[in-house]
């Protein structure tokens, strides 16, 4: 299986468990790997064969901007599911950090998930 990655997309969001952590925004960082067979796009030269990465970052930034969760667990399942919106992706990997929260550290959640939308050719 053929893979893009889109890594280090950057959103802002108010996403926290404490509730001062909702009320301003803060930085998240994204990285996502779709899993998509990828002979059709390299012999038509055709986007619409394969992930339009830009559009997929439109997607993942609206996600993080417009919803507002106590758990990264609960955004990384929102975003997971902005990346299955393409029916070209199989399955996906996306890791969802949280940089700036802790002192000397950044905690993430990664989710593996098959799309369960995914149009077999």
């Amino acid at each position: 299986m053929d893979r893009i990655r889109l890594r280090g997309v950057r959103a802002y969001g108010r996403h926290g468990y404490e509730a001062a952590e909702r009320e301003r925004r803060q930085p998240f960082e994204i990285d996502v790997t779709a899993d998509i067979d990828l002979h059709a796009a390299a012999e038509s030269d055709d986007l619409t064969q394969t992930l339009d990465y830009a559009s997929l970052q439109e997607r993942l930034v609206r996600v993080v901007a417009t919803t507002s969760y106590a758990l990264l667990e609960r955004l990384a399942a929102d975003l997971i599911d902005a990346v299955f919106d393409d029916p070209h992706v199989r399955s996906a990997e996306l890791t969802v950090s949280k940089p700036g929260i802790l002192s000397g550290a950044t905690p993430s959640v990664t989710l593996q998930r098959v799309n369960p939308r995914f149009d077999a050719p």
